[in-house]
């Protein structure tokens, strides 16, 4: 197994006290495999992979469970391990790359560094490294490119060049943080193309944190739901896609817009808001927000089920099928 996560927790010191944004997560990746990680925003997928890389420290925050990396323990490895990991065999996609790219030096320059760091290549070798990797990505004219700043390159183009950054070093494991955000539909469809060929061709394995179900159809093997920092359904992207079993992803996928059929006059959508980590509910931290909520879901119910599919849902099987036509009356009949 390439990565594997057991019962990873972050919390943060605040002055409402020890705040939980990642609680209880354990998940692997294995060779070549895509992982979509799914859920609304402040549900903790950027952090949980923010602490595989190590990068979460500080006096106010606490990571705690197991990381590991081809069998190498992260959690409480040196700086000095983590620096070789970091661009080497795990490089991270941020979310924004106007922010995540440094201003003041040109996309090669930050491509030739990382290069530098983790290979053998000389300066020159590394440029020209650079312009391959911008080429491949896509990118038009990559010797021009190459010299050019952030700010000259457009969201399309940053990133491509974030991608061509992580590509660099031919990693093992890419973490991919909304890789698609703010990007019109025609250069998002080409990046999901891009990751794919990075997976065909390199042979990386990606977790892809994203809003966007729709992405996750189009590229993930894998997908997990998160919710409040936890796990709530962990299942292959066919089977979440035809047997969806918690509420909360019946919500996501009713969100939807259907390609065939009726038009809607107003999609579905899910009541209420998130809950705030410093004061989850008892129990299930989605009840609150769930039109099939009962009294048992005051007992924070554990992710069962089998092993390619789990749930963090008291409802049983059983009726599983008729609340979920219920909620979802297109996908029950196949709309």
């Amino acid at each position: 197994m390439l990565l594997e996560v057991r019962g990873l927790t972050v919390s943060f010191r605040s002055r409402s006290g020890l705040v939980r944004a990642v609680d209880e997560v354990s998940f692997s990746v294995g060779e070549r495999e895509i992982l979509g990680l799914v859920g609304e925003s402040g549900s903790g997928k950027s952090v949980t992979v923010l602490a595989v890389l190590g990068l979460i420290a500080g006096p106010n925050a606490v990571v705690e469970g197991s990381i590991r990396f081809r069998g190498e323990e992260l959690v409480g490895a040196s700086e000095r391990t983590l620096r070789r990991l970091r661009g080497g065999a795990i490089a991270m996609i941020f979310q924004d790359p106007m922010t995540a790219l440094t201003p003041v030096y040109s996309v090669g320059w930050q491509i030739i560094e990382q290069l530098r760091i983790h290979t053998d290549l000389s300066r020159r070798a590394a440029r020209a490294r650079a312009v391959e990797l911008l080429d491949a990505v896509g990118i038009a004219d990559p010797a021009r490119t190459v010299d050019r700043f952030p700010h000259q390159l457009s969201g399309g183009m940053r990133q491509r060049a974030m991608i061509a950054m992580a590509l660099s070093c031919n990693p093992a494991l890419i973490l991919a943080d909304e890789p698609t955000t703010a990007l019109d539909v025609t250069v998002q469809a080409q990046i999901l193309d891009l990751i794919l060929k990075l997976r065909a061709e390199f042979g990386t394995a990606v977790v892809l944190i994203t809003h966007n179900l729709g992405v996750v159809a189009e590229t993930a093997d894998r997908v997990m739901v998160m919710y409040a920092g936890r796990i709530i359904e962990s299942a292959s992207t066919t089977a979440l896609f035809a047997d969806p079993w918690h509420p909360y992803a019946w919500g996501l996928l009713g969100s939807i817009p259907p390609l065939g059929g009726a038009r809607l006059a107003r999609l579905p959508s899910i009541p209420g808001l998130p809950p705030a980590l410093a004061r989850l509910p008892r129990g299930c931290a989605f009840a609150p927000r769930c039109r099939f909520r009962r009294e048992s879901c005051r007992e924070r119910p554990a992710l069962a089920g089998a092993d390619a599919h789990r749930a963090a849902c008291v409802i049983a099987a059983e009726e599983r099928g008729a609340l979920r036509a219920e909620a979802l009356p297109l996908l029950a009949a196949g709309g």
